[in-house]
């Protein structure tokens, strides 16, 4: 039997990669284009050059393909968020809060359709893999410590960083949002008729957890 040598490998797992992200790529087009739920692996298929029976060797199902796009977007929003906050200088945590949040909602308007894939259930049946969900799931533990040092430093309750707070904060967050998208989804971000009301939606998280003896 023919040894493969490590530098044929490692060609082979470039070639391979190269392959998938241009499969994604494709999907990520065409779901902007026909609409998140109607994607087609027929079609990316085509789109790729490859027969449909040739993609399964990378993808066994349009499931999978979503899922992988699931990840994909969870790692691309985690980053910008902890990139964001990594340029932060005060020591204000309401101001990195906004910061943060502000990072987030950003990148889903610039990526509406990993917007609907990863917030929205816009395909039917899907549920992503606990290894897909994981960069959410980092996302919200990032959160729940942010409100952590924020409870620390007194200028909310502890309860803000509950599972009370942390669901509030994300479903003031998603309800603006998906405000925006609905109505605006080409607007720019800081004009946008409700992300720009961002600073007052999180003010009133603030108010809903200031402790009492601030009140």
């Amino acid at each position: 039997m023919e040894s493969v040598s490590l530098p044929d490998l490692d060609r082979r797992s470039r070639r391979r990669q190269e392959t998938i992200d241009e499969i994604l790529a494709v999907a990520l087009e065409l779901m902007a284009t026909e609409g998140v739920p109607a994607l087609s692996l027929s079609a990316v298929a085509r789109r790729v050059g490859m027969q449909p029976p040739s993609l399964y060797q990378y993808f066994p199902s349009k499931m999978a393909i979503y899922d992988a796009l699931f990840h994909r977007g969870a790692q691309k929003v985690l980053e910008a968020q902890r990139a964001a906050r990594a340029t932060v200088t005060t020591t204000d945590t309401l101001e990195q809060l906004l910061v943060g949040t502000t990072a987030f909602c950003r990148w889903c308007m610039e990526n509406p359709v990993y917007s609907q894939l990863l917030f929205w259930r816009t395909v039917p049946g899907f549920e992503p893999t606990r290894e897909a969900f994981a960069p959410s799931l980092a996302s919200v533990e990032d959160l729940r410590a942010h409100l952590q040092l924020a409870a620390d430093a007194g200028v909310l309750s502890a309860e803000a960083a509950s599972d009370e707070g942390v669901t509030l904060h994300t479903s003031l967050v998603a309800g603006l949002l998906s405000q925006q998208l609905a109505n605006e989804p080409d607007a720019p971000f800081e004009e946008g008729r409700f992300t720009r009301l961002l600073p007052t939606v999180l003010d009133m998280f603030v108010e809903r957890y200031r402790p009492r003896g601030n009140q």
